[in-house]
């Protein structure tokens, strides 16, 4: 195996990977296109939450610059995974008629089909019954060669020693012992250890801590050696790093988001090369062991293979016909969707003034609730805005000193907050906190004795039976209460007296707090997103939203994602208090917007397990607005009623007692599917509420209200493209991704999840770190509840404007041009459709 100079231009050593495990290393010298390499194989790879903050994500973010056929075909081509359906899914729709011609034909029209592919309605048919073959993946790493060609069991050994090590290196908090090295950088930490740590070769690989102990201490000489070492040439290394990261998926996935928060901060990150690093070491090392002659041949082969692909990357016939029917499916529900906003009967806004009007996050589970909420009372509004009502902030509950970052992944938190307790005098604040504290420390200390390597068997001979009836009330979801994490260890009546406090202040050395002109810039432009800057109602809701589910690894997940994978209630606390502040009230009419003085801002947190809405900060409810309070708070429950008995449906329960089977399920430590989460999500609609209320739309919608004619400088429309829009981008196609391909992007079956580091979840006792969402998040166990639709963003705006942000923000525009996203717009009497096509034109929907 002899390198290749001339293609590589990396390294000058000759020696091949078996005589130089014997040989002193002779370093490869580093370069500019190395370092343009390893970058573009670091974007290759989507950040991946931990379980305490779990928020959705592109699964296909490194790929999203390009189309989607053309990356449907690179992901298969480089890592073997699908991103499509089978076709007999496709085929079934067919059969049902769900799809239809004119959707095969839409999905032809705007395909960009290859030589050979169907282009014609006839052929695609005759495709849609053909049995498909696809071609194999045309990258492989040496393991991969090894594990073919030579039928040994490299890869499972490799993804069961990274997984080992970066689950005790990265390791949060759960293992009661800590790494001894965890103070090195990660790969000079395995390598230090790798050296002294005889496992591999009790399991079989002799030799291999000597082979590691002669690699280079620094990670990017590592690579640059073992790709010398491998003669890979340079067209190849793209794919071949890829390939390699993702062999190793989901820890370079964690690796990637470390280096996504050291990037927002500002900061350089190198955690996926150190991670590469280690990947490409045992690719070395298991060449440099092999002593199967046979490996020289297939290896020079899977390198032709590889630069032939890179040269000439080849189309696979069938995964392009599946693309075609994928795009037919996502014209289907367009179709479907824009056929119930055009049948809708247009709705006149009242000229009397609203009871209320309630403003939900734009999570497709509030438009069940908006629409309830609606048909219970005519003297509501409702309204869609982010749910973190546009105030980016650290929230710091008592007794603490740092806190959650309550805002989209996308941002960086710019504010922090305290909570406090109104009223509270210097010693009831002292005494308040101590108690909190050594609940916390007491909780702390009993979790440390319970999971300790030899306490734990002793809690479980000594408590075991004492928990069997508490067991079998958790179960039956009879026993066990769920609080939000900001309440834990308060008293009710303390609960009640707790506030954000808005005003400056400070927190272990940290400002808290916001200036008269932050809380007048973020009080503006909360309202202006939402389009609400004139006819106010006399009390005004803000209701962020959380769940209510126990035994949950990722209960981040069913929170808001606009705050981070948290619940909402503390934004919208704060920006109650904020809107209901004199002064800012005072500088907002000087700005145009008039909120009258009797206009009241409450905060709230909608469950959506529960489909109750909790209403917070009463006691600072004037009152002169109880009565409506009373009145409104009759609404919400009717209103909570019919939503659960709507969901109630989709979750198999029946129509006996819904509300009761919905508690239970949020209470049951043993239930899978508490709720559906944001499964079935396949619409973003920015437009008047007017063009949607009364319309059905099953729960699929995200839902942010727009009125284009109040945007003065487009500044709104800008936000809701960049930011929302984008976001909902992320879940849909997190969803999706989870749907058609659970193996390379969803985490497993959920039963079977084991929690490491509390960072992410395995599957099992062992193997890689898992991605994206549980099987159960997108499968009832008989069908798929989660159709994998790409989302359609809807959006009421002159075109000219629309595409005056896309020509500002390329990331945006690629997301829709590339055909990630489906963009229509919608004309000034709601029913004018026009889809922007790739090309960037304006084309009849």
């Amino acid at each position: 195996m002899t390198q290749n100079l001339a293609a590589t231009e990396i390294a000058p050593t000759t020696a091949n990977a078996r005589t130089q495990r014997d040989a002193a290393v002779v370093l490869p010298r580093r370069d500019a296109a190395l370092d343009t390499v390893l970058a573009d194989a670091t974007k290759r790879i989507a950040p991946l939450w931990p379980l305490e903050s779990f928020v959705a994500v592109n699964p296909f973010l490194g790929v999203s610059s390009e189309p989607f056929e053309r990356a449907c075909q690179k992901v298969k081509q480089v890592t073997g995974a699908t991103m499509l359906m089978p076709r007999a899914y496709y085929r079934s729709l067919v059969a049902e008629g769900r799809i239809n011609a004119e959707d095969l034909e839409s999905a032809l029209a705007l395909a960009s089909a290859p030589e050979g592919a169907p282009r014609d309605l006839e052929s695609l048919r005759e495709a849609i019954e053909a049995t498909p073959s696809y071609d194999s993946p045309s990258f492989a790493t040496a393991a991969d060669v090894l594990d073919a060609g030579l039928g040994q069991l490299s890869n499972p050994r490799i993804i069961e020693d990274v997984s080992k090590w970066c689950a005790a290196y990265w390791d949060d908090g759960q293992a009661a012992w800590r790494m001894p090295w965890r103070h090195l950088p990660l790969y000079k930490a395995w390598r230090a250890a790798t050296t002294i740590d005889r496992t591999a070769e009790v399991t079989g690989l002799d030799g291999f801590r000597a082979v590691v102990s002669t690699l280079p201490s620094e990670p990017i000489e590592t690579i640059a050696f073992v790709i010398d070492a491998l003669g890979l040439p340079r067209e190849v290394l793209d794919g071949y790093l890829h390939r390699a990261l993702s062999s190793i998926g989901g820890w370079a996935a964690y690796a990637r988001y470390l280096g996504w928060v050291r990037e927002l901060e500002g900061e350089d990150s190198d955690s996926v090369t150190q991670l590469l690093a280690i990947r490409l070491a045992w690719d070395y090392a298991l060449v440099a062991l092999s002593d199967d002659e046979r490996f020289e041949a297939l290896w020079a082969a899977a390198v032709e293979t590889m630069r032939t692909a890179a040269q000439e990357p080849h189309v696979d016939q069938d995964l392009a016909v599946d693309a075609i029917l994928q795009g037919a499916f996502d014209a289907a529900f367009r179709r479907e969707t824009l056929g119930k906003l055009s049948a809708a009967p247009a709705v006149l806004e009242s000229p009397t003034r609203k009871a209320v009007q309630a403003a939900f996050c734009i999570d497709v589970r509030s438009e069940v609730y908006r629409r309830a909420l609606e048909s219970v009372s005519p003297k509501a509004q409702t309204i869609g805005f982010a749910g973190f009502f546009g105030f980016p902030i650290e929230y710091v509950s008592i007794g603490q000193s740092t806190g959650p970052a309550q805002c989209p992944v996308l941002l960086t938190p710019k504010f922090v907050v305290r909570e406090g307790v109104a009223g509270a005098s210097t010693d009831e604040t002292t005494e308040i906190l101590g108690l909190r504290l050594l609940r916390r420390r007491a909780a702390k200390a009993w979790k440390s004795f319970k999971s300790s390597a030899v306490s734990s068997f002793v809690y479980v001979e000594t408590a075991g039976l004492a928990f069997a009836a508490k067991l079998v009330g958790d179960a039956t979801g009879l026993t066990r209460t769920v609080t939000l994490p900001s309440a834990d260890g308060l008293s009710p009546d303390v609960l009640e007296r707790t506030v954000p406090e808005v005003r400056c202040g400070s927190v272990g050395g940290r400002e808290t707090g916001f200036t008269p002109d932050d809380r007048v810039v973020l009080a503006e432009g909360a309202l202006r997103g939402m389009s609400l800057t004139k006819d106010f109602a006399r009390l005004v809701l803000l209701a962020g939203h959380g769940s209510t589910t126990v035994n949950n690894p990722h209960a981040a997940g069913y929170d808001c994602g606009a705050c981070g994978g948290h619940p909402g209630d503390a934004n919208a606390r704060v920006a109650a208090a904020v809107l209901n502040d004199a002064e800012v009230r005072r500088a907002l009419r000087a700005r145009g917007i008039e909120i009258p003085q009797d206009t009241v801002f409450v905060g709230g947190l909608h469950d959506t397990t529960l489909d109750t809405v909790t209403i917070f900060d009463r006691e600072l409810v004037p009152e002169s607005h109880r009565g409506d309070l009373a009145e409104i708070e009759c609404w919400l429950a009717e209103a909570g009623s019919r939503a659960r008995a709507e969901r109630a449906q989709k979750l198999n329960l029946g129509s006996a007692d819904p509300d009761r089977g919905i508690a239970r399920r949020g209470r049951d430590w043993s239930q899978v599917r508490p709720e559906w989460g944001l499964a079935t999500n396949a619409a973003f609609i920015a437009a008047p509420r007017s063009r949607t209320r009364g319309v059905d739309l099953g729960g699929r919608s995200f839902l942010h209200d727009y009125d284009w004619r109040q945007d003065e400088d487009w500044g709104v429309l800008e936000l809701i493209l960049t930011a929302p829009m984008v976001v909902a981008s992320w879940i849909n196609l997190q969803y999706y991704g989870s749907a058609v391909n659970q193996g390379a992007f969803g985490s497993g079956n959920k039963v079977l999840h084991n929690v490491v580091g509390t960072l992410g979840v395995l599957e099992g006792n062992g193997g890689d770190l898992r991605v994206g969402l549980p099987a159960q998040a997108v499968h009832d166990g008989a069908r798929l509840v989660h159709e994998p639709v790409r989302l359609n963003v809807i959006v009421e705006a002159p075109t000219e404007q629309i595409d005056n942000v896309l020509d500002k923000h390329d990331n945006v525009r690629e997301l829709i041009d590339n055909g990630w996203v489906h963009l229509l717009a919608l004309g000034e009497d709601g029913t004018m459709q026009l889809r922007r096509a790739s090309q960037g034109d304006w084309i009849a929907s």
